[in-house]
């Protein structure tokens, strides 16, 4: 359990951690966050979550609270004050506490800055063993996925109807039939003919920091990326299905909708991906890690 908590510049006991009950956070999920994983101590992409992080704010209008190069130092004190080196931190950021209107404040708020950090551990178990099981559901969440707001109700109704099915998520899909993302990740295959697809970062998705980050690997490795949708048939097709983001790094998907992928384990290219990943956070190849404003 988290001992400390930081709120609008103060460091404060994670149980007392509060808002104002007029948070338009709490009221109408008009905020932004981020999910920093960090891995023996090490950020795993600062930059890049940053980098989002102040796009989102930018197209919701919302003003960053500091300055950007101070948020690291925030993010090292916060873990220290938890004695964490393995954890998973996220930053929350709101337009501030105004009276209930769904326009904007007419006169200048304060953005509520919220930031905590919990214990999380990227080797409970290896990634060779590890592999989930998915199920397709219609995506039901509003048409700007790209911006990583608070908004979250529908992939919260999607995971846990992927639980009551004896799934571990969900892959969801468009109206179009084509897959879009998993409810916190993003979703790629491996055809038998050796092309790695994942969809293309439009606005029906969120860019995820982790998919940009093993783009460059990619290469490494010779492969060639389609940047398109993909159907749930062509998913169970594959040779290999996975997903990334911060807190799954890259996890094998070894059953879609009841059906087996390739031979049920993770495969080559994802155990690959997955150590090229831990060694690009451990080696610090983000060039340190959004330490620069």
């Amino acid at each position: 359990m988290p001992k400390t908590a930081y709120v609008n510049g103060r460091y404060v006991p994670h149980g007392e951690a509060s808002v104002h009950v007029e948070d338009r956070g709490f009221q109408f999920a008009d905020s932004v966050y981020e999910v920093i994983g960090v891995i023996n101590g090490d950020f795993a992409d600062m930059r890049g979550h940053l980098d989002r992080l102040e796009r989102s704010l930018s197209e919701l209008r919302i003003d960053m609270p500091v300055r950007r190069a101070v948020i690291p130092f925030i993010v090292r004190e916060l873990l220290r004050r938890n004695r964490l080196r393995n954890a998973n931190v996220y930053i929350q950021i709101t337009r501030g506490a105004a009276p209930r209107d769904f326009a904007f404040p007419k006169k200048p708020v304060v953005p509520t800055f919220v930031m905590t950090a919990r214990p999380f551990s990227f080797d409970a178990k290896r990634i060779e063993d590890k592999g989930v099981r998915v199920v397709t559901l219609p995506d039901r969440r509003w048409a700007r996925r790209d911006i990583k707001t608070t908004n979250l109700l529908p992939p919260v109704l999607a995971k846990q109807e992927a639980l009551d099915a004896g799934a571990d998520d969900a892959w969801l899909v468009d109206r179009e039939g084509f897959v879009t993302e998993a409810t916190a990740s993003n979703a790629w295959i491996l055809t038998k003919d050796g092309v790695l697809v994942t969809r293309a970062p439009t606005h029906d998705i969120l860019k995820g920091v982790t998919r940009s980050a093993i783009l460059p690997l990619l290469e490494a490795e010779g492969l060639y990326l389609e940047e398109r949708a993909f159907t749930p048939l062509e998913a169970v097709e594959a040779a290999e299905a996975f997903s990334t983001s911060a807190t799954a790094l890259v996890t094998p998907v070894v059953a879609i909708d009841g059906r087996t992928i390739g031979d049920g384990k993770a495969g080559p290219l994802t155990v690959k991906l997955y150590k090229a990943y831990r060694d690009y956070v451990r080696k610090g190849l983000d060039g340190q890690i959004g330490w620069s404003a």
